[in-house]
C-alpha cells in the first residue's frame, strides 16, 4: 500500500527518469524542426518577397536534384549575371516555371535584351530568350528533398496541417502548464503537511 507522501512524490520521479528526458527532448526537437521548416519555407520567402519552388526534373543536377526545394527572391535585371540560377515562367503569363542557369545575354527579335538559359545537366541552351517579366527570381538557397514535402504540403493541405499543428502544440503547452501547476501545488501541500 502506498502512503500519501509516496503518491505526492511520484510526479517528481517522473520528471527525472529516462522516459521523461526522452519525451521532453523529442518534443523540443520536433518543435524546433517544425518551426525551422516553417521559417525557411514560408516566413523567410514571405519577408523578402520571394517564393519557394520544387525542382521536378534532373536538368539541374548535380547541384539541384529532383525534390530539392529552391527559394527564389526577386532581383533587378541588372543584378542577374551569367552563372546565376533563376526561376522563370516558360511563357509570359504561364504559371509553369523552370529553374535553369543564365548562360548568356542576347538581344531578342524585338530589340530588347533577354537571358539565354540552360539546365546544368543539359547539353544545349533552352529555346527562346527569357525576358525580365518572365523571371520570378534568382535562387537564394536550396534544401534537398524538402521539395517533395512542399509539393504535398500545398494549398488546403498546408492550411489544414498548420492549423492542426498549432492546435496540437497549443494543447500540449496547456497540458504541460497544467501538469506543472498541479505538481507544484501537490509539492507545496506536501511540504505544508506535517
Amino acid at each position: 500500500m502506498t502512503t500519501h507522501s509516496e503518491r505526492a512524490s511520484a510526479p517528481a520521479t517522473d520528471r527525472t527518469g529516462l522516459g521523461w528526458w526522452v519525451r521532453t527532448t523529442a518534443s523540443w526537437l520536433l518543435l524546433f524542426v517544425l518551426v525551422g521548416l516553417l521559417v525557411v519555407t514560408i516566413l523567410v520567402p514571405l519577408v523578402v518577397g520571394g517564393q519557394s519552388f520544387t525542382i521536378l526534373t534532373g536538368s539541374m543536377e548535380p547541384r539541384y536534384s529532383p525534390g530539392t526545394l529552391v527559394v527564389v527572391r526577386p532581383l533587378p535585371a541588372e543584378d542577374l549575371a551569367v552563372g546565376t540560377p533563376i526561376t522563370y515562367q516558360v511563357r509570359s503569363g504561364d504559371p509553369h516555371v523552370v529553374t535553369h542557369r543564365i548562360v548568356s545575354l542576347r538581344r531578342s527579335p524585338d530589340g530588347r535584351y533577354g537571358f539565354v538559359t540552360r539546365g546544368d545537366a543539359n547539353q544545349v541552351d533552352d529555346e527562346g530568350i527569357v525576358r525580365t517579366e518572365q523571371i520570378r527570381g534568382a535562387v537564394w538557397y536550396s534544401i534537398p528533398y524538402l521539395g517533395y514535402l512542399n509539393n504535398w504540403f500545398s494549398g488546403p493541405k498546408r492550411t489544414n496541417t498548420i492549423t492542426v499543428l498549432i492546435v496540437l502544440l497549443a494543447g500540449y503547452a496547456i497540458y504541460a502548464i497544467a501538469t506543472d501547476t498541479r505538481d507544484r501545488r501537490r509539492a507545496g501541500r506536501e511540504r505544508s503537511t506535517p
